[in-house]
């Protein structure tokens, strides 16, 4: 039920200290007891799937009366495919390997002294994110695989989704003997409660966001608590000179058209001025019912191109709408990026080897790719089982972050009586 009486600060403390008390149980967990809870939960969310759908089908109706875009719909929508998805992403985390206790090198000092690192869990993770349930269930159980309690605060606009969601991920998980606190929702949606999350220090020791620039850069001006951010995804495709016309047209309208409400969706397509199949391109996104906004150059390729602004270069558009740009080559592509991209997920399409090494060394993205759709920027895709959300900063982790990114590590020496001189 919701709680929109008690105090957020209060709140969240509370939560974070029976957080605190689960992380604890999670770390000493073996292997074998966590996978069961996420079996037991996947199959729990397949048994709760008219109640989920039911829920979903309220928030879809209020988000639809309340004005919000198509592309924040289908991020919001569930379905029967769907939630088997999601059921099923369940069960794939739970069979991956388990990073907790995990060697990541040795060494022998001269000494005699036996060195190690091995991977630990951050401990109490709270997560803040927008319209996807998924992240929901994507959140939960990576955080209990990799033995980190979860706070989850998701957003007003799927409220009774995740709640139906948490209902049923919860059975499972006490079903198999683990606390209930190892996931725990918050009961309101409150925003005062995202500001007492960020100010949490000693009782949440990561807070990952997952949303818009609004919701990142609150988090990021508020926050005393490390964050690891998952920023828009401004992400483009490179047509090079040595492109193959057919996957050249496959692969743009896949990178834009598929879902264009991901984060890996391409919104800057970016063409060779010597490529010879420019028009063929431009005309496949037009036909597949895209926008196509584009520089002087590209208008001239087809007279359904409209004039892009400034802006268009630096939108995130998340609809169909596609902003094209004729460059000089990769290193036309390289500066273009390098100006305007988030850092987020790049690709180039081409034949010839050596451009598409230097292009894969040079984008400074957490994702580049080589022939293939920016849609495969998931964690799922990159076989991680599910992901908590793609990291476009340097430090701790970069790209998507599944189990291993929710870990840290510490050192562990062995020694035989050895004192320092």
């Amino acid at each position: 039920m919701a709680r929109d009486d008690i105090d957020p600060t209060t709140l969240i403390a509370d939560m974070a200290r029976r957080a605190r008390a689960a992380s604890a149980i999670l770390a000493r967990e073996t292997s074998a007891r966590k996978a069961g809870a996420l079996m037991a939960a996947a199959k729990a969310i397949r048994a709760a799937e008219e109640d989920i759908l039911v829920a979903n089908a309220q928030d879809v109706a209020a988000a639809q009366s309340n004005g919000l875009s198509a592309a924040m719909i289908d991020r919001l929508m569930l379905d029967t495919g769907r939630l088997a998805g999601i059921a099923a992403g369940v069960e794939a985390v739970a069979n991956l390997r388990d990073p907790v206790g995990m060697v990541i090198d040795e060494s022998l000092r001269p000494n005699g002294l036996k060195l190690s690192r091995v991977r630990v869990p951050l401990g109490v993770i709270g997560i803040i994110y927008e319209s996807r349930p998924n992240v929901t269930v994507d959140a939960a159980i990576l955080c209990l695989k990799s033995g980190n309690a979860a706070i989850l605060r998701g957003g007003s606009e799927a409220m009774r989704t995740n709640r139906a969601l948490h209902v049923a991920l919860i059975a499972g998980i006490v079903e198999k003997g683990l606390p209930a606190d190892a996931v725990q929702l918050v009961p309101t949606t409150d925003r005062a409660v995202v500001g007492a999350m960020l100010v949490a220090q000693g009782l949440i020791d990561i807070i990952i966001p997952r949303g818009g620039k609004t919701l990142v850069a609150r988090v990021q001006e508020e926050a005393r608590v490390p964050v690891l951010a998952h920023l828009d995804g401004l992400c483009h495709t490179y047509i090079d000179v040595a492109a193959d016309p057919a996957k050249a047209i496959a692969i743009t309208v896949n990178a834009k058209m598929r879902r264009t409400g991901v984060c890996g969706a391409t919104e800057t397509l970016l063409i060779d001025r010597a490529y010879a199949h420019s028009a063929a391109v431009v005309a496949a996104l037009l036909q597949a019912g895209c926008e196509v906004r584009g520089d002087s150059e590209a208008q001239q390729l087809d007279g359904r191109v409209t004039p892009a602004t400034d802006e268009d270069w630096d939108t995130e558009y998340l609809d169909n709408v596609c902003a094209v740009a004729i460059v000089d080559g990769v290193s036309g592509a390289l500066g273009h990026i390098a100006a305007h991209s988030s850092h987020h997920t790049e690709a180039i399409v081409t034949e010839d080897a050596a451009t598409a090494e230097h292009f894969l060394s040079v984008a400074d993205s957490a994702i580049v790719m080589h022939n293939a759709s920016t849609q495969f920027a998931d964690g799922g895709e990159f076989g991680l089982g599910a992901e908590i959300g793609i990291a476009t900063g340097r430090l701790h982790a970069r790209g998507p972050v599944a189990l291993e990114g929710l870990t840290t590590y510490k050192w562990l020496v062995r020694g035989t009586g050895q004192v320092r001189p």
